[in-house]
């Protein structure tokens, strides 16, 4: 074997690939906590009976689950820029990963908004809550403890999904950096072999942050 591993010029650089996972997971974060806004605006659409809405929330749905999350990047980077709509490649990455979250979320939360019984509702509406209320302070909690475990795991899948940002020319993320690096230095195993950590490190720590948390909050 007459490659030669080289670990020096790596944790040289580690305080910049850390900086960089604190990008990766900002993206995550962003996309979301705005991807489970629009999930759960799909997942009533659905649910409202209404053919258009109902119409339009498939078409999101299907779209997102049945085509690469790859395709998506591309086609708001490219696609809307060749419409004359610059987007950069952190919003690009950012929409992308938004819209690939709501499309796998809303069936999860529509199965959610399902597991909640009925009873629920008509008992808070004969308390005289209104509509809003009920579904703000009854149907969306336990909705959202049904699904708690999916949420984290759709949180994993969006932590990991960031690292299509490279192919969009993102180079402040954690692939982006490690890309860099690389380019430089020539270390490929090394550097991606740190990243590859990097990404499971995140990824147990906050699958593990989300157990704990989920044993407080569902006690009962």
């Amino acid at each position: 074997m007459a490659y030669t591993f080289q670990w020096r010029p790596v944790l040289h650089s580690l305080p910049e690939m850390l900086w960089g996972a604190l990008v990766t997971l900002e993206i995550a974060a962003l996309a979301m906590a705005i991807g489970t806004v629009f999930a759960i605006l799909l997942a009533l659409a659905k649910r409202s009976g209404g053919k258009t809405l109902s119409a339009l929330a498939d078409i999101w749905i299907e779209t997102a689950r049945n085509t690469p999350a790859l395709f998506q990047i591309y086609l708001i980077y490219f696609g809307l820029g060749s419409f004359g709509l610059r987007v950069d490649s952190y919003s690009a990455l950012l929409l992308g990963i938004t819209f690939n979250n709501a499309g796998y979320l809303a069936e999860t939360f529509r199965g959610g908004f399902s597991a909640v019984p009925e009873t629920q509702t008509r008992a808070a509406r004969s308390l005289g809550l209104g509509q809003i209320r009920t579904m703000w302070h009854i149907v969306l909690p336990q909705m959202l403890r049904a699904v708690f475990h999916a949420m984290t795991n759709q949180m994993v899948w969006s932590i990991l999904m960031t690292s299509l940002g490279v192919v969009v020319g993102l180079t402040s993320d954690l692939t982006g950096v490690t890309q860099q690096l690389n380019v430089v230095t020539y270390r490929t195993f090394e550097y991606f072999f740190v990243a590859a950590c990097l990404y499971y490190l995140i990824s147990k720590i906050f699958t593990i942050s989300a157990r704990l948390l989920a044993s407080r909050l569902f006690r009962y």
